[in-house]
């Protein structure tokens, strides 16, 4: 047995994925050592881990220049240069991985454009774009878990193309998604298609349903009852991990189903849960909390790098997602009892995660285009004195 608790998450049939991406670690040998030491076997981005890699400080601005220099005035057309460029060398870093593993993990995720949440056609013409210019078998482009992305996800699957379904809260949102997946297999297999060449994840969002329940019960504390306080604060850091281990519950149900067995016989293998969000956001909770209550076989845990050193040093490794149902379970009846209503929170959520990720895409371009003007600008002068 290894002394490094990360190394016990992937003996329990848990696969680790890092939530972040910056060219330094690309460069200086950090990955391979997450990968080699740590056992990390995926890699996701999004809008906002981009803002702050690029848009911070200055590592990035060697490469802008170079852009504007060459004439790239575009500051999308920038940025999707440097993301596209890192997450190429995120894809071959993971290469081995994907090799040794068949496909089965080894992947890196590249999100479309937030400002497409609700355009069907857009995201997957989007996807397919991103798919093609990344070129990268162990690439995951991912769409969000919306009423609009659904749609797209059966037809990106049904295409060849590895989907990371982001921004998903609510129980129903996620079966939507994985019969999308599903159904984009069977097109796929309809169509003379190799299914085992198609992998997708759903990116389950975990910490921010607490965040958004917990202030509901501390705003309902306020002027409940004086039997109901206690049963309130009772479901404090409860309630996202009850309606994680539901979800999971509906995906072992759904890898039992006589039409997934026929997919599987093909070859396929099955839409893996990703636990995201796992950061603890609230410091009453434990920095592991949302790491150590959903632990099993056959799911990721995505972790931020404050995460993921947090668990490598006192995490503690034991199969808890497969137990509690039926406590999880209650503890959803109590929501519900004591008007919590967590379908509102979770479509909430939805809509504020799109607008969250657009607001850094937004900040993001920005960001890009002063640099460029003023890296740009620095250009010009130099070689107007040479």
């Amino acid at each position: 047995m290894t002394d490094n608790p990360l190394k016990a998450l992937t003996a329990a049939g848990q696969a680790i994925w890092l939530d972040y991406l910056h060219q330094d670690i690309l460069r200086s040998g950090e990955l391979q050592r997450l990968i080699a030491e740590d056992g990390v076997t995926g890699l996701t981005s999004n809008p906002s881990i981009f803002e702050k890699a690029i848009g911070d400080g200055e590592a990035y601005d060697g490469r802008i220049a170079q852009l504007a220099a060459g004439g790239a005035r575009d500051a999308n057309a920038i940025y999707e240069a440097l993301a596209i460029g890192d997450i190429r060398g995120a894809c071959d870093q993971f290469r081995p991985t994907w090799d040794r593993l068949g496909g089965r993990d080894g992947y890196a995720s590249l999100e479309v454009s937030p400002k497409l949440a609700d355009d069907t056609e857009g995201t997957v013409r989007e996807a397919r774009r991103l798919w093609k210019a990344v070129e990268r078998p162990n690439l995951m482009i991912k769409v969000p878990g919306t009423k609009a992305g659904t749609p797209a996800i059966r037809q990106l699957i049904g295409e060849g193309i590895n989907v990371n379904v982001t921004l998903l809260f609510g129980l129903q949102a996620y079966l939507d998604v994985a019969e999308a997946h599903i159904a984009g297999l069977e097109d796929l297999k309809a169509a003379g298609g190799d299914v085992a060449r198609v992998h997708g994840v759903a990116s389950f969002f975990v910490s921010r349903i607490d965040t958004a329940i917990d202030r509901k019960i501390d705003e309902k504390l306020k002027t409940a009852d004086p039997a109901d306080a206690p049963r309130l604060k009772a479901l404090r850091g409860q309630v996202a991990i009850a309606n994680a281990k539901v979800a999971y519950q509906r995906y072992l149900g759904l890898v039992l189903s006589p039409r997934w067995k026929a997919l599987a016989v093909a070859g396929a293998s099955p839409q893996r849960v990703l636990w995201a969000s796992t950061g603890t956001k609230d410091p009453a909770y434990s920095d592991v909390l949302y790491i150590e209550t959903l632990i099993g076989p056959d799911t990721i845990s995505t972790m931020p790098p404050k995460t993921l050193a947090a668990f490598r040093d006192h995490g503690h490794a034991a199969p808890t997602l497969a137990t509690g149902e039926a406590a999880a379970v209650g503890v959803l009846r109590e929501a519900d009892a004591l008007g919590l209503d967590l379908d509102q929170v979770t479509d909430t959520l939805v809509a504020d995660g799109v607008a969250l990720f657009a607001k850094a895409f937004d900040d993001l371009l920005a960001a890009v285009d002063g640099k460029r003007r003023r890296l740009g600008d620095k250009t010009s002068a130099r070689a107007a004195h040479a």
